[in-house]
């Protein structure tokens, strides 16, 4: 009874169009993109409008017991945004208003619910740029970046999400909204709440607003492709460059596996044409001949280093078609069925050790594992190609995951640089930070949200 009464205040609350009970719809909400999370069944998805709104729902599941689950678009790979059983799946995409560009001061106000690309295109208008570009840029939520602190392809130079979050607007688990940060370029009072809430998953209150900072936007990049005929000869590279403290705005790497599934996928050659171990990507967004020059050294710095071939270009869309190869990927490799990425991090001088790593977890498995990742921060997505109706490849997949994520910790890593923990790396969260980081963690959740509110069962267990 309890159940009927609350979907009959959410829809009070609502509207009938912005309460969905079908499970033929509701099934659609359920979970992200990472198939390995558990994914309960919801009570129903919410579409709040507007910030009131919000805060009505979660006053309205708070009387009833019932928990929250936030979601953006779900293009996570942690099963943060999967429902739990009986939960209210508190869906932002209509909240998804571009409040104000203000080129002034450099910044925008957005609501949860806006695309990264959306705004990306719009600040642009401006002659601004937001940096954040996850992979998923063309359909993942500003709300959803900040709650997984997202990265992307440009965080060597530019920082992840948090670096570009100066205020927050957060609904908490009393329905009191909570204002954080500032618009000023300085600000020290307090805490910083604001970097408290960034990358907290959804369990600690609901993301309504955010105040970000804008860059000017940058020169048509530069491009330099390296192959290589061994990791280890790749992974030098890397070193060499952090060494000579070149910060280029993008330093991608593709192992043979990967290489190899996007020259089918592509119908193109991208190594050296002798079956390159190794692709290294870089761009240069300074522009002109200080963009040249910079690749230039890099380009030096991977021939000493052992690259079979290695060239810069200023053509922007030879580049562009360079980096479309990286970004196709994922899509080359389901045609060898399904894919699990992971996303560990690793000392940059290290990233050579973990590629092998996980090319000898492919062998032990006998599963095809492609490693692509962030070489200019050491941020690495492993991805496992499996046939997820053989149950017995599934399982290997699973063990290979774990293997993965062994691995990276041992190397001195992170069990994850982007991704999140979610509800599929608990257990590796709690190795990594410690009983007493845990305790820290279960402190702030409790004295944010004490009746376990919001996503619970979500990062790690409350007891």
């Amino acid at each position: 009874m309890k159940s009927v009464e609350l979907l009959d205040q959410l829809r009070r609350i609502l509207g009938p169009d912005g309460v969905i009970t079908d499970p033929d719809v509701t099934e659609s909400y359920r979970r992200d993109m990472m198939p390995l999370a558990p994914a309960g069944a919801p009570l129903a998805v919410v579409l709040p409008g507007d910030t009131a709104a919000v805060q009505a729902v979660v006053r309205a599941c708070a009387a009833a017991g019932t928990p929250i689950v936030p979601r953006g678009a779900g293009s996570g790979l942690s099963g943060a945004a999967n429902a739990v059983d009986g939960c209210v799946v508190l869906a932002m995409t209509r909240m998804n208003r571009i409040l104000e560009i203000d080129p002034d001061n450099r910044l925008a106000v957005v609501e949860p619910g806006v695309v990264n690309l959306d705004l990306r295109q719009e600040v642009e208008k401006e002659g601004l740029f937001y940096p954040p570009d996850p992979s998923s840029y063309d359909w993942c939520t500003i709300g959803g970046n900040v709650s997984t602190n997202a990265g992307g392809l440009c965080c060597v130079k530019y920082g992840v999400t948090t670096d570009s979050v100066l205020g927050l607007e957060v609904v908490l688990a009393s329905g009191e909204l909570l204002r954080t940060g500032r618009r000023t370029v300085k600000g020290v009072a307090g805490y910083d709440l604001t970097k408290l809430f960034i990358g907290s998953e959804g369990t600690l209150g609901v993301i309504t607003q955010a105040t970000l900072a804008l860059r000017p936007l940058p020169q048509a990049p530069a491009t330099m492709v390296a192959a290589f005929p061994s990791t280890a000869a790749a992974g030098a590279a890397v070193a060499g460059v952090v060494r000579e403290g070149l910060v280029p705005s993008l330093m991608e790497i593709m192992d043979a596996a990967s290489i190899r599934a996007v020259e089918a996928h592509l119908n193109t050659e991208l190594g050296a044409g002798s079956g390159s171990a190794a692709l290294l990507i870089c761009q240069s967004d300074a522009g002109g001949e200080v963009a040249k020059r910079e690749l230039e050294k890099i380009e030096q710095l991977c021939l000493s280093a052992g690259a079979e071939l290695a060239y810069v270009t200023t053509d922007v869309a030879e580049g562009r078609m360079l980096l479309a190869a990286r970004r196709a990927v994922l899509t080359a490799l389901e045609v060898y069925g399904a894919w699990l990425t992971d996303d560990v991090c690793v000392p940059r001088t290290r990233i050579a050790e973990l590629i092998s790593g996980c090319a000898e977890i492919s062998a032990r498995q006998r599963l095809l594992i492609a490693v692509v990742g962030h070489a200019g921060d050491g941020n690495m997505h492993p991805t496992i190609a499996y046939d997820p109706a053989d149950a017995d490849q599934f399982e290997r997949a699973k063990l290979a995951f774990d293997e993965i994520l062994e691995v990276g910790l041992a190397l001195g890593g992170t069990v994850t640089g982007e991704h999140g923990i979610g509800k599929i790396k608990r257990e590796w969260l709690a190795r990594e930070i410690g009983e007493v980081g845990l305790g820290a963690h279960r402190a702030i959740k409790r004295a944010l949200d004490p009746d376990n509110l919001f996503n619970p069962g979500s990062m790690f267990a409350l007891d």
